[in-house]
């Protein structure tokens, strides 16, 4: 059994474009895993298996891969997952650092810090993720690898570690100087980078060396008193002392170490893996965690540990054409063993687990047991979504589950053949279970299906796998606006449902005040202020439903409500003819009838934009921006090119990409997130309702 200790689970998480699959791919090469490296041009990597991957030089899916690498001569395994950079597969980078132990961050040497690196660097910030830095891409024109640390420092308000400095940069970018060890570093292209050469450091470069060190230093004692001491009496510090150091901050997320290197050109990656295992957590660095105990449904804390009950995360779900349903999950305490039982703590339902495997990314491994601290894939488990916790028979646990996104955009979708329409459902079916951003709804007027999703990108990719997965063509529509309504004033309103014709019959009368939220939360606020039990309590429920479902479709033009505060003030029910669902009928009617009055309006998704261009473009991008109901919010230099801060309506985003190429001559780039939903302005919502 490999102990905790020794295992690494990391995410190499970043902005698109920074190198994260190539960074993997050298990772890969120099642990033994593969026996070449591929490359992103080439189509050819291994965690980007997918045909659209390779296509679109992107990741779509999180990869989950092991490696084992050596160092100080003990053998650590590193369970590496390589996500997303792109905002619409923002629920895979979620769903992996929900489960990782640690990070490396990656950032381009020429681009420095983007919009995406500051969503992941903030979700990994939201789950305690401690991080080490790797400003990749040293090679490329404009690479400045202090100006990107000034960077991360001034945006993310960060301490770094630069435990490296580059020599040279872009063309003229050579390798490192280890700060820690005081020598220059050299890798051979001849062998893929697997040679490296330790020296001197080259005269020319010694002061900014030396001067970088004693930054380096100082920074470290700054949270250490150990080091302070012999830091302020001039005592040589040991290299071990320094290690244990910098392990103590990064774990304690204090700092960030900083790496410097180009995957691409096989330089730093070592190194890289070096600090992973230095300085990133264990599992059992993480010495509890926290859950719900569903027999008591209080708090309860569990240890990282073998020895304790089995508590492991389902974070992803993958349908593969040779093996089936695939349960991709990180165990936090206790074991498994294949053809065992377990409980899934959402539905209550026993499973049991057929195999066990290994993944390394396309390509799996049989395993007869997994423990605390592992990834692994289970199969034989059934109605098993990404979020649930599985545990032991008896011990019903839940872990806390993933915050999914709600859609922003929909398309119309249809098979091509009449043959393909039960297959059509099936194949659907399947990618809903992989990806829990990505919904679906049947629109009773036009007999469409409905694909809910997080942006173009996301729904053209999806639709793709349709066609190349499961062999279904689709017609698609025009890409929709999932827009919201609100209420913006209060009524008091009194509905009556009564239906009473001799023997069982139906009635329930309710009065209540509908109105606007003041907490700034979504959904329903459901306040109860009946006295004396004029409504039991399983009607003052069904009520609650009631409101619940009919905010699903709006008033005003049947979008769903973004929120309400129902104060329930007073009803009556009958001693025989009135139950929960009179109660949950009488809050829809209630609902259609009360909401038209309080004046509904209709809101807008808007988008971030961050929008890249050289100079020259500037003035062709932001009037385009004006032309599309934007705002720009700032301009920022970044060399020769702008970062344009921007917030645009969802709706004129559409094809934009394309549009922002065209204006560029294809030297531009967007990214857009959703910020917040806004009012619909008047004319455009004539527009809408015309």
């Amino acid at each position: 059994m490999k102990r905790l200790q020794d295992i690494r689970n990391i995410g190499i998480i970043a902005h698109v474009d920074a190198g994260k699959t190539t960074t993997t791919e050298r990772i890969l090469y120099y642990t033994g895993t593969i026996h070449k490296p591929g490359n992103i041009d080439d189509g050819n990597t291994v965690t980007d298996s997918d045909v659209q991957e390779a296509s679109r030089g992107i990741t779509i899916s999180s990869s989950a891969i092991s490696a084992d690498w050596k160092y100080n001569e003990k053998m650590y395994q590193v369970n590496i997952i390589d996500t997303p950079g792109h905002i619409d597969f923002a629920i895979e980078v979620e769903r992996s650092l929900r489960i990782l132990d640690g990070a490396v961050a990656l950032f381009c040497a020429s681009s420095g810090v983007e919009s995406q690196s500051e969503t992941v660097w903030s979700q990994s910030e939201r789950y305690g993720i401690p991080k080490i830095g790797f400003i990749n891409k040293m090679d490329r024109i404009g690479a400045d690898y202090f100006k990107v640390l000034s960077q991360i420092e001034d945006e993310f308000g960060a301490t770094t570690l630069p435990i490296q400095i580059p020599i040279g940069d872009a063309d003229d970018f050579e390798g490192i100087i280890d700060l820690l060890k005081m020598k220059a570093m050299y890798w051979s292209e001849d062998d893929y980078g697997k040679s490296i050469k330790e020296v001197e450091i080259p005269e020319n470069v010694v002061k900014l060396a030396q001067k970088w060190r004693a930054i380096l230093i100082e920074r470290i004692a700054n949270f250490n008193d150990l080091i302070m001491e012999k830091y302020l009496d001039d005592i040589d510090i040991g290299l071990d002392e320094l290690h244990n150091a910098i392990r103590t901050i990064t774990l304690e997320r204090k700092a960030v170490p900083m790496l410097c290197g180009s995957a691409y050109k096989y330089i730093g990656v070592q190194p890289l893996l070096d600090a992973v295992a230095n300085y990133l957590p264990t599992p059992q660095d993480i010495e509890t965690l926290e859950g719900v105990d569903l027999i008591t449904d209080e708090t309860a804390t569990l240890r990282c540990s073998v020895d304790e009950q089995l508590s492991a995360f389902v974070f992803k779900v993958i349908v593969d054409k040779y093996v089936g349903k695939l349960a991709m999950v990180r165990l936090y305490s206790g074991s498994i063993d294949a053809g065992t039982q377990v409980l899934n703590s959402r539905t209550n339902a026993k499973n049991r687990v057929s195999r066990i495997l290994s993944i390394q990314a396309d390509k799996f491994t049989e395993l007869q047991q997994a423990n605390a601290g592992d990834i692994v894939a289970l199969i034989g488990l059934k109605d098993v979504k990404t979020g649930d916790t599985l545990c032991e028979l008896g011990k019903p646990f839940a872990l806390e589950s993933i915050e999914v996104s709600e859609a922003v955009i929909s398309l119309a979708i249809e098979p091509v053949s009449k043959n393909d329409e039960k297959n059509f459902g099936d194949a659907l079916a399947k990618l809903l279970d992989e990806d829990p951003s990505l919904r679906a709804s049947y629109d009773n007027q036009t007999g469409q299906t409905l694909l809910h999703g997080m942006g173009e990108l996301h729904l053209e990719v999806r639709i793709e796998k349709l066609r190349s997965d499961y062999k279904i063509d689709v017609n698609k529509g025009n890409p929709k606006v999932s827009y919201r309504e609100l209420l913006t004033s209060s009524v008091k309103h009194t509905e009556l449902l009564k239906k009473q014709t001799g023997g069982s019959g139906s009635f329930a009368e309710i009065t209540f005040m509908i109105a606007p939220r003041t907490d700034n939360e979504k959904g329903l606020l459901f306040v109860n202020e009946t006295k004396g039990g004029v409504i039991s309590k399983d009607c003052i429920n069904g009520v609650e439903k009631g409101f619940q479902e009919a905010m699903k479709s709006g008033v005003l033009m049947e979008y769903p409500l973004e929120s309400m505060q129902i104060t329930l003030l007073d009803g009556k029910m009958h001693e025989t003819d009135s139950n929960s669902q009179d109660f949950e009928t009488v809050a829809r009617q209630a609902f259609r009838n009360a909401a038209k009055q309080a004046n509904p309006i209709l809101l807008e998704p808007i988008m971030d934009a961050e929008i890249n261009c050289p100079e020259g473009y500037l003035g062709n991008v932001t009037s385009d921006i004006n032309k599309r109901r934007g705002m720009i919010v700032s301009i920022k230099e970044n060399g020769n090119r702008r970062k344009i801060a921007a917030e645009i309506p969802l709706l004129q985003t559409f094809g934009y990409i394309s549009s922002l190429r065209t204006l560029t001559s294809g030297k531009g780039s967007v990214t857009l997130k959703l910020k917040d939903y806004k009012r619909v302005p008047e004319n455009i919502l004539q527009q809408l309702v015309c």
